[in-house]
């Protein structure tokens, strides 16, 4: 297993050129369990920067987040369940109108947060639909709470969402799925997952921050990820119904994609060499 993931991190690891250590929290994904009107729902958070805290006001139609940061720069991004809240968004950054961008689909609203400031900082969202198609049910809910993700399996792909824009994107959708669907089927895959979050999240912050400030890198790693997509998605065509067979496929994953990344390059060096 821990060959696996090294070897499956090697895939990921683009070296940045820019930039200094992240803090402890580099990378921090949260479920925020919100429980109302007789339902639950799942509010995912990936970020730099700590959310310590939340409120859900049904009445204004809103979730407040309370926001600690050691660094100057933020980042986050935000899933939102359409049933919960959706319709026309607006936010408040500590009091101030403030304009992050928002895309939605049928099933989740996509916010992706850029701000500055460290220390506390509380973000405000307001929607304008409320249990859209659901029905409310009297009774009596749990205390909502924060479930941080590095205890779970689940989190979010900050490098594949920078390069292709948006969490809603096929591409970044179809990691998500393959995630979902296949991996955490089995006790290997979630073991696999919960160990490559701890790294990934470590370094994958700094990358897509820098491919959202450089168009021609975010291209470059756009098309650094084809490959690797192109063959996960094989997995697709597979039933994954054994611990066996999570290793199995994994490792000739792996063996595929370290021909196309190591095998290739070194291959055409090696020619170039002999030639002149």
């Amino acid at each position: 297993m821990k060959i696996l993931l090294l070897s499956l991190l090697a895939l990921f690891v683009v070296t940045p050129v820019y930039g200094q250590l992240l803090s402890d929290a580099t990378g921090l994904v949260n479920r925020l369990d919100v429980q109302t009107g007789g339902h639950s729902f799942e509010v995912q958070t990936t970020s730099n920067f700590d959310i310590y805290d939340f409120d859900f006001d049904k009445d204004k139609k809103s979730l407040t987040l309370y926001i600690n940061s050691g660094l100057e720069n933020n980042l986050g991004e935000i899933l939102i369940p359409t049933n919960l809240l959706s319709g026309n968004f607006t936010f408040y950054l500590n009091g101030d109108e403030f304009s992050p961008k928002v895309k939605s689909n049928e099933r989740i609203t996509f916010v992706s947060l850029n701000f500055t400031g460290t220390g506390e900082n509380k973000l405000e969202l307001f929607g304008t639909t409320y249990l859209d198609g659901l029905e409310i049910i009297e009774n009596n809910v749990p205390e909502p709470q924060i479930t941080p993700v590095a205890e779970n399996e689940g989190g979010g792909c900050l490098i594949a969402t920078a390069a292709y824009g948006s969490e809603l994107a096929p591409q970044v959708q179809q990691l998500r799925e393959l995630r979902d669907t296949k991996l955490l089927q089995t006790e290997s895959g979630k073991s696999f997952m919960k160990s490559f979050n701890e790294y990934y999240y470590i370094f994958s912050p700094i990358i897509a921050d820098y491919e959202r400030e450089n168009s021609l890198f975010k291209e470059t790693v756009k098309i650094s990820l084809t490959p690797l997509i192109s063959t996960l998605s094989l997995l697709h065509y597979v039933e994954i119904d054994s611990e066996n067979e999570v290793l199995g496929y994994g490792i000739s994953l792996i063996v595929l994609n370290l021909a196309i990344y190591v095998g290739i390059p070194a291959s055409v060096i090696i020619g170039i060499k002999k030639k002149f």
